[in-house]
């Protein structure tokens, strides 16, 4: 296993320990970070999701795969198991990881699922019926990224 190798089992590892402190420290301090629900943030940004998500999801549990790095750049697997707090409702995320790295810190993190696939098991009737369209997935991003600013400014 290389060095980003390990980084990436190391970070997964935080995070299936509930160490948002752990997965903290593998961020560059000019990282960025996506997915479908939180677009762009910086390194304050996403050091304060990860903590955010962490508190929150009492019930979270992670799995994680597939790890793969050079020198540049990596990958990997992961399944996240919660329960959304918004409606109460269980979900299974499967998500597949991409990473940049420069001097031994991830720069660039893109988390890629499928939020139809999301919406549905998150939302129930409402993300079938409006998941797939750009209407609901804004109101998403919307206030995922007001729930990450409310967390940073009274929580941390």
């Amino acid at each position: 296993m290389n060095a980003n190798e390990q980084l990436i089992n190391t970070f997964y590892t935080c995070f299936k320990n509930k160490d948002y402190k752990g997965m903290q420290a593998y961020y560059a301090d000019n990282a960025i970070f996506s997915d479908a629900v939180f677009k762009n943030l910086n390194a304050e940004q996403v050091k304060a999701m990860w903590q955010m998500l962490i508190s929150k999801g009492k019930d979270l549990r992670l799995e994680f795969s597939n790890i793969s790095a050079d020198d540049t750049t990596g990958k990997a697997h992961w399944d996240a198991y919660y329960t959304f707090s918004a409606t109460g409702k269980k979900v299974i995320n499967r998500i597949d990881a991409s990473f940049e790295f420069e001097n031994g810190k991830i720069t660039k993190h893109v988390d890629h699922f499928d939020f139809y696939t999301w919406a549905k098991q998150a939302l129930g009737i409402t993300g079938i019926l409006l998941g797939w369209t750009g209407f609901l997935k804004k109101k998403i991003q919307t206030t995922a990224l007001h729930n990450l600013s409310k967390f940073m400014n009274n929580e941390r």
